[in-house]
């Protein structure tokens, strides 16, 4: 309801006319970071607008540079439509995050459950557990739309319930962090730990609510010593402390007592890792083709 809620009761406030002085509509932004095949003239646009004059206007506007418009009743339909958008993946990660959990208690592969569900030829959709989630959408959208469900008597529990469960995996980490240390008979007051990425996705340089701050903070408060490498951030603060990102090296990585990686960049070495590490808690999956040595390597549910 923003559009025709806040926006446009601003425009008009002035005594213009929608659909005759301005065309007002709402086109939901869609974009994802780091994608080498969706750029912005290739990815589908939606438009709602406030009139039907603001829907050809608006229409018109984005068939110039988007090879596909899709028109929609009104602007409430395209901002539901974004929302939505962002709350299925949110769910959905929730569900394989939680899964992760049960089979890290049952001593199970999650990511072996989910390359075997994936070859079903229909009703599936792979997703993946990590350490959270990131990014400017989906932590934040589907709060916007428990918040408004208010208005309604409506009580989104399934939409609550996932953000839950994905703001507690940054805490899952911490503690089978501290686990896998105290099987080296280590503890984490004091050990090294060198976080791979820390952007909250891969091969980008946006590092907005990534889930790695947050594992970095609760790392922090417990004495760690933490070191971070990733070529797409030079530099991070975490409290009131500023890190200075590190090269991946020999001999950082022998020196530290665990590896944590957080973010799987394409541009890291895992097999250079993982033979010089002296533990890999890899909670991305990013050395599944590492063959070396994979005895070093602890995932989220192994």
């Amino acid at each position: 309801g923003t559009t025709e809620e806040v926006i446009l009761p601003a425009l008009t406030a002035k005594g213009l006319t929608v659909g005759k002085d301005l065309f007002v509509a709402f086109s939901p932004e869609r974009v994802d970071p780091g994608n080498p095949d969706f750029k912005t003239h290739n990815t589908f646009k939606l438009v709602g607008g406030v009139t039907e004059g603001c829907q050809e206007v608006s229409k018109l506007f984005y068939e110039q540079s988007i090879v596909k418009v899709f028109p929609l009743s009104s602007p409430r339909v395209a901002e539901m439509a974004k929302v939505f958008e962002n709350v299925f993946r949110s769910v959905n990660i929730a569900l394989v995050n939680e899964l992760t959990m049960l089979c890290e208690r049952m001593d199970i592969n999650v990511y072996e459950v989910i390359d075997a569900a994936a070859t079903k030829n229909f009703g599936f959709m792979p997703f993946y557990p990590g350490p959270g989630v990131g990014g400017h959408c989906i932590p934040l959208d589907p709060y916007y739309l428990a918040w408004k469900s208010k208005e309604y008597d409506v009580h989104t529990r399934f939409i609550e319930l996932a953000g839950e469960i994905n703001e507690n995996m940054p805490y899952f980490v911490a503690t089978k962090l501290q686990r896998v240390l105290n099987n080296m008979g280590k503890c984490l007051k004091g050990s090294k730990i060198v976080v791979m990425g820390v952007t909250y996705k891969a091969d980008i340089e946006d590092p907005r609510e990534s889930p790695a701050t947050k594992v970095m903070e609760l790392l922090q408060k417990q004495g760690a010593n933490l070191q971070y490498v990733d070529p797409y951030a030079p530099s991070l603060m975490i409290g009131d402390q500023q890190y200075k990102a590190h090269s991946v090296t020999k001999d950082l990585l022998e020196q530290s007592a665990c590896v944590l990686i957080l973010t799987a960049h394409s541009a890291f070495d895992y097999q250079m890792i993982v033979d010089h590490a002296p533990v890999v808690f890899d909670t991305r999956n990013g050395t599944r083709g590492v063959q070396q040595h994979r005895e070093k390597i602890v995932l989220l549910s192994t």
